[in-house]
């Protein structure tokens, strides 16, 4: 039998549900504030290394000056020693009208090389403060570039950011295929564990009903109960098919929603109305599992009786073009909200006081992952109405 606690844990599927949004919600805010704390960190190593370089051109340059302004008391080695050591600061002197006097640490091309610097000179100008060097009311200039390692530093934000918006997103989708996958044992399970549960019982009472009609032939209310034992067994023949590789057969698909409308309208209320017309009233054939799709149907009028309280309209029309059957369900309900087109369909949502949330869910799966079809919501409005569309393969 079904345990309370199992009960229990289908009641509170839609706070499950709502508790895993929240928590996709902080692993990307937390996924944000690293990368955003990341970025700022290495942003301001790259500043201060930008200052210590220009700090070094500018202890190059008056090195550069000395050098040329040398006497014999000058320590030469020195000096030299200064500017040899810059080997990674690429860096060009020139003077008042802009013509090369000395470069260094740049990768010259074999040909055009005078047009490579002239280029240098024009792109080196804006980008830092040149420095000029004093030689006796003679100015030459100092331009220089960053280094490969602090253009590598600029750039590095950048390649963190898309490691670390990789990382999150692998994170994210391995996250929500392993919920999925749990989500799925549990339906699973409890959908073979309610037809392994009612399959003795049902047994029993077909026996029963069997025995019945041996000795008391004439009795009109046997019939009656014999249908509903054997929708009993139909029930739990579905729940037992949730999780195995579906059964499709080429079916009369005009045989099997009516078969569904009609179920349902002997079991509802007379102030609902029913309708389904199919186009050009043909008979439209497709790949089928009988007793799942009939769920389908089964539960989407649930859901629209639901809706309008008992009373109202629900109209099915069926078309067939390009390679595709198309069947919209249409209710005169309450409608749904278009930021909740999509949410209905996840496990454990419900808006009902009563209930696990598992009939659009389970349609869902139904259609999709059985009959490789799609079921969303096409329109609604609020007091107006809601058309659910499922859309088969011709």
């Amino acid at each position: 039998m079904i345990r309370l606690k199992d009960i229990k844990s289908g009641i509170t599927l839609n706070k499950i549900y709502e508790l895993s949004r929240h928590f996709k919600l902080v692993f990307i805010l937390v996924g944000a504030a690293i990368i955003l704390v990341s970025t700022m960190f290495t942003n301001r190593l790259a500043r201060e290394l930008a200052r210590e370089e220009q700090k070094k051109i500018e202890i190059w340059a008056e090195a550069t000056r000395q050098l040329i302004t040398a006497d014999n008391n000058s320590d030469i080695d020195f000096i030299s020693k200064i500017i040899e050591e810059n080997t990674t600061i690429p860096v060009i002197i020139i003077d008042d009208n802009d013509e090369m006097i000395l470069a260094r640490n740049f990768a010259e091309p074999k040909k055009n090389i005078d047009q490579f610097y002239t280029k240098e000179i024009k792109r080196l100008k804006p980008k830092h403060t040149p420095i000029g060097i004093n030689l006796n009311n003679n100015y030459q200039y100092i331009i220089y570039d960053d280094s490969v390692l602090l253009k590598q530093l600029y750039i590095f934000p950048y390649v963190q950011l898309g490691v670390i918006v990789v990382f999150l997103l692998i994170a994210f989708f391995a996250f929500s295929s392993t919920k999925k996958e749990e989500q799925n044992r549990v339906w699973v399970g409890l959908s073979k564990e309610t037809a392994h549960q009612l399959g003795t019982p049902i047994s029993s009472l077909l026996a029963w009903v069997d025995l019945l009609k041996t000795k008391y032939q004439d009795e009109k209310l046997l019939p009656e109960m014999a249908k509903d034992v054997n929708r009993l067994r139909i029930i739990a023949e579905r729940f037992s098919k949730i999780g195995s590789a579906p059964d499709l057969q080429i079916v009369s698909l005009n045989e099997t929603i009516q078969n569904a409308v009609q179920y349902m309208s002997n079991r509802s209320s007379q102030k609902v109305s029913f309708s389904y017309t199919f186009q050009n009233g043909s008979q439209i054939f497709t790949h089928l599992n009988v007793p799942l799709f009939e769920w389908v149907i089964e539960n989407l009028c649930k859901n629209a009786i639901d809706a309008m309280d008992g009373i109202g309209s629900i109209d099915i029309t069926i078309n067939e073009r390009e390679g595709a059957i198309i069947i919209d369900v249409k209710d005169t309900g309450k409608g749904i909200e278009r930021n909740k087109f999509k949410t209905i369909f996840n496990p454990g949502f419900t808006t009902k006081k009563r209930g696990w949330g598992l009939g659009l869910s389970l349609a869902k799966r139904i259609i999709e992952e059985y009959h490789n079809g799609k079921i969303f919501v096409k329109t609604s409005e609020i007091n107006a109405g809601t058309t659910f569309r499922i859309i088969l393969k011709a």
